[in-house]
C-alpha cells in the first residue's frame, strides 16, 4: 500500500473515532437531563459519592465532574473566562479562590449554611465558601520508619536521617503544596519581618527531597514502594489510604498546621447558574457533609456540626490537630511570587 494510501486510511479511521465522541457527546447531552460541571481536585471517590448522592435525589440533574489539581483548576477556568465550561469549583485553599474572585472569575452566592462557617474561612463578598477544614500531615510509610523515629514537627524533615528520602507533590501544580510553603514563608514574615528563615528552610528541604512527583496518585505510590519514606500532604487522602490499608502512618505537626479552608464557589458567567446553586446549597447540607465525612473523611468547615456526630476517625484528628494562626492575606499576595522564586531559585539547587 502506498504511504498516501495509508494516510487515507488514517484519515478516515481518525475520522471515525471523532464522530463517535461526537455522538456520545451528543448522546450524553440529548438525555433531557440539565448539566452542571464540576471542576474538582477531590479525587474519583468523593466525586462519585456525592455525583451518586445528588442524582439519585434529584434525577433530571446531571453532574459531569472533572479531576485535576487546584491549581489547574484555577488555571483552566481563568483560561476559560471568555467561555466558561465549567459551573461549579468544587475544592482547594481559599487562598486560591481568593484570587480567582479578585480577578472576577466568581460569581456572589451566598448559601443558606453560610451562618455556620467562620468568617475567615468565607470570602467577605460572597464568592466563596469553604465546605471542609483540610489540614497537612507529617507522612511516613510505617514499614520503614517507626514511629519512635517518625517526623513530629516541621523542622524534623531537615534532620540528616531523612536525606534523599523526602518525596513530595509538585508545588506547582498543587494549591495544598503551596499552601504549605506559603506557610513557612508567612511564618517567617510574622516572626521577624523577613522571608529569610522561610527560604533557608526551603532550600534544606529541597536538599532533603528525592523527588517532586506530579500526582497525588503517584506520591501515594511512591511512599508505599518506599522509594520515599516521608513526605507531607493532606488529610483526607491520607486517612483514606490508611483505611485501605497501605503501610502509612501520620502525625500532625506538634507546632502547628496551617489549616486549609477547603472551598467551593460558582463560575461567573457559566450555563446552569440556578441549578449550581442547588447544588452548591446540598454540598453544604448536614446530609451532604456527614456522608462526606463518614465515606471520605473530610471534616465539616461548618461549627453547628457537633463532634459526636461525626465518624470514629475524627476523634483522633480532633485530639491532636494544632490548628496554626497563619497569615492568609499575605500567602494570597505573595503566593504567586513566592512560588516563581521557588521554582527559578531553590527547587532542585539542593546538594
Amino acid at each position: 500500500m502506498t504511504s498516501s494510501g495509508i494516510n487515507g486510511r488514517k484519515r478516515r479511521v481518525l475520522r471515525l473515532l471523532w464522530l463517535a465522541v461526537v455522538a456520545a457527546v451528543w448522546a450524553g447531552c440529548g438525555d433531557g437531563r440539565t448539566a452542571v460541571t464540576v471542576y474538582s481536585p477531590h479525587g474519583r471517590d468523593l466525586l462519585q459519592l456525592m455525583e451518586s448522592a445528588y442524582e439519585a435525589q434529584n434525577p433530571e440533574i446531571d453532574i459531569r465532574w472533572l479531576d485535576m489539581g487546584s491549581q489547574e483548576v484555577y488555571d483552566r477556568i481563568r483560561s476559560e473566562r471568555a467561555n466558561p465550561q465549567a459551573t461549579v469549583w468544587f475544592g482547594g485553599p481559599a487562598a486560591l479562590f481568593s484570587r480567582a474572585a479578585e480577578e472576577g472569575l466568581l460569581r456572589t452566592f451566598v448559601p443558606t449554611w453560610s451562618s455556620a462557617v467562620e468568617d475567615q474561612a468565607k470570602d467577605a463578598d460572597g464568592r466563596f465558601i469553604a465546605l471542609y477544614r483540610t489540614p497537612p500531615l507529617l507522612v511516613f510509610n510505617r514499614e520503614a520508619v517507626s514511629a519512635e523515629e517518625a517526623p513530629t514537627d516541621w523542622s524534623d524533615l531537615l534532620d540528616e536521617r531523612w536525606a534523599g528520602e523526602v518525596i513530595i507533590r509538585d508545588p506547582l501544580a498543587s494549591g495544598t503544596m503551596r499552601t504549605i510553603f506559603g506557610g513557612v514563608l508567612a511564618r517567617a514574615v510574622t516572626a521577624d519581618g523577613s522571608e529569610d528563615a522561610g527560604w533557608s528552610f526551603l532550600r534544606s528541604l529541597d536538599s532533603q527531597t528525592k523527588e517532586y512527583v506530579h500526582s497525588p496518585a503517584l506520591l501515594h505510590e511512591k511512599l508505599i514502594r518506599q522509594e520515599g519514606l516521608v513526605t507531607v500532604w493532606e488529610m483526607t487522602d491520607i486517612l483514606s489510604l490508611v483505611n485501605r490499608g497501605a503501610p502509612i502512618d501520620f502525625r500532625f505537626p506538634t507546632s502547628g498546621t496551617p489549616v486549609i479552608a477547603d472551598s467551593v464557589a460558582l463560575v461567573d458567567q457559566a450555563p446552569e447558574q440556578e441549578a449550581a446553586e442547588a447544588f452548591v446549597e446540598w454540598l453544604g447540607s448536614e446530609e451532604a457533609l456527614g456522608l462526606a465525612a463518614a465515606e471520605a473523611f473530610r471534616l465539616p468547615a461548618r461549627t453547628d456540626i457537633p463532634a459526636a456526630s461525626l465518624p470514629p476517625w475524627s476523634e483522633r484528628v480532633l485530639d491532636e490537630l494544632v490548628s496554626e494562626e497563619v497569615d492568609w492575606d499575605l500567602i494570597e499576595e505573595r503566593g504567586a511570587d513566592w512560588m516563581t522564586t521557588w521554582d527559578r531559585e531553590v527547587r532542585g539547587q539542593g546538594p
